[in-house]
């Protein structure tokens, strides 16, 4: 089985030794997104709700790229700052995902890149 790498502007360019998403057979793998404004570079930080709104931009971005959808997400990895602001990665989930919601791990941890919350 071979792989495909994905990139597009449309999301923040890797800051690593990684992929924005890779596809192997009928599966996407994207890799894990931060609130970065693709077109301008800024992070966001004006909370956690609008963070995750900028997430989840972010991956619907890696996901057209890749020829996909929300849609077709079956599990999501969340990793928050503080497990209390939990109410908000709800509220933008539901928003986005409306019924069709994916699978869900929800972890805190004690650090994220560039001290984001989610």
């Amino acid at each position: 089985m071979g792989k495909e790498i994905i990139l597009t502007d449309k999301a923040p360019a890797p800051a690593g030794a990684y992929s924005q998403a890779v596809i192997a057979g009928d599966f996407i793998f994207v890799s894990g997104q931060i609130p970065v404004v693709a077109s301008t570079g800024s992070l966001v930080t004006e909370g956690v709700h609008r963070e995750t709104k900028v997430v989840v931009d972010n991956i619907e971005a890696v996901l057209a790229a890749a020829g996909s959808s929300l849609e077709k997400v079956v599990k999501l990895t969340v990793f928050l700052r503080d497990i209390n602001d939990i109410k908000f990665i709800n509220d933008v989930l539901n928003e986005r995902f409306g019924k069709n919601l994916p699978a869900r791990t929800t972890v805190e941890v004690s650090r994220l890149p560039k001290d984001i919350s989610v």
